[in-house]
């Protein structure tokens, strides 16, 4: 009797974790980004979101969790349960450059999450409050070589992609700022703009307005190419620096998570990158597409750990528990 009991059991829980899975979502989803309201991960979050909701007939909703340069929300994740009803929406930062400089974290990369794809990346515009007169980033590695340690800059939070960006522009120019850490991008930019800060990092959509507001000045853009959304503002690698910052954003969930969710995710975020409609939303933001599905994305961030940390050991940037 045991036995038949034990078989029936058995049974009827491999048929409802099959069930489970196909159903899936049955109920709401919530997406966690690790970052506080505003800046690139929250825009793109938020419409990532919005089409996983259209296409799954269930709402995906966003909870911001910001702090620790990403490890409070990513950490969040990582712990949550495997049932495919908690996200990760990220840049790199959590995943790619955290882990870079942070003697120890609550979570593993690649091994504690599962990678479900990555839609496309961006680079950087290094900005700086008008009251700087900064023209160029000539202009501010002069002013700074005069006046060491006078200059502060802001970032997304200590050891963020920003944060190392920055560092790694200051010590291939051979200057020194104060480094202000905030709970996400979006915060650092209103700090520069309110010129708490005196300089920081801006994503190119956010910068064209504020370029062409007069609220900042846009010095630099960080990828191998000009942006089109920023079309005259030049290169770091234009002005002289053989240096080159891109981010990527992406959507994960816990590892573990059961391999038929994982996979109808891959499909929804497959199909989602191959409509015009909504990749075009990204693309007028300034963003590249470039899709990376399942293990291409865990590669991308496998190797972008790797280039990370040896930026931070070049910048001798590490951080302590």
């Amino acid at each position: 009797m045991r036995i038949w009991v034990g078989l029936v059991v058995a049974v009827v829980s491999l048929w409802a974790h099959s069930a489970g899975a196909q159903e899936y979502p049955a109920r709401p989803v919530k997406v966690v980004i690790p970052f506080a309201a505003g800046a690139g991960t929250d825009l793109t979050g938020r419409m990532v979101a919005q089409e996983l909701s259209k296409r799954l007939g269930q709402q995906f909703f966003v909870e911001n969790k910001p702090g620790g340069a990403a490890q409070i929300g990513t950490s969040f994740v990582a712990k949550s349960d495997p049932d495919g009803y908690t996200l990760l929406w990220t840049v790199t930062d959590g995943l790619s450059v955290l882990p870079a400089v942070k003697e120890s974290l609550p979570y593993a990369v690649p091994d504690d999450f599962a990678f479900i794809a990555s839609i496309a990346q961006q680079p950087y515009t290094l900005a700086a409050h008008p009251r700087s007169n900064f023209k160029t980033l000539a202009d501010l590695v002069a002013y700074a070589k005069a006046n060491p340690g006078k200059l502060n800059f802001g970032s997304a939070g200590l050891g963020s992609a920003p944060h190392l960006t920055v560092a790694m522009i200051a010590n291939t120019s051979g200057i020194q700022m104060v480094h202000v850490p905030f709970a996400g991008l979006g915060p650092a930019t209103n700090a520069l703009v309110a010129g708490t800060v005196d300089v920081s990092l801006v994503i190119p959509v956010q910068a064209k307005q504020l370029i062409e507001a007069g609220s900042v000045s846009g010095l630099a853009v960080t990828g191998e190419t000009r942006s089109r959304v920023l079309p005259d503002v030049p290169t770091l690698i234009e002005q002289g620096l053989k240096e080159t910052a891109i981010i990527s954003y992406g959507l994960t969930a816990p590892a573990k998570t059961d391999g038929k969710i994982v996979a109808r995710l891959r499909q929804i975020m497959n199909e989602m990158m191959k409509d015009a409609a909504f990749t075009g939303q990204f693309t007028k933001l300034g963003f590249e597409l470039r899709p990376l599905i399942g293990d291409q994305y865990r590669d991308f961030i496998v190797k972008d750990l790797d280039r990370w940390r040896a930026v931070a050991k070049i910048a001798n940037i590490k951080i302590g528990n």
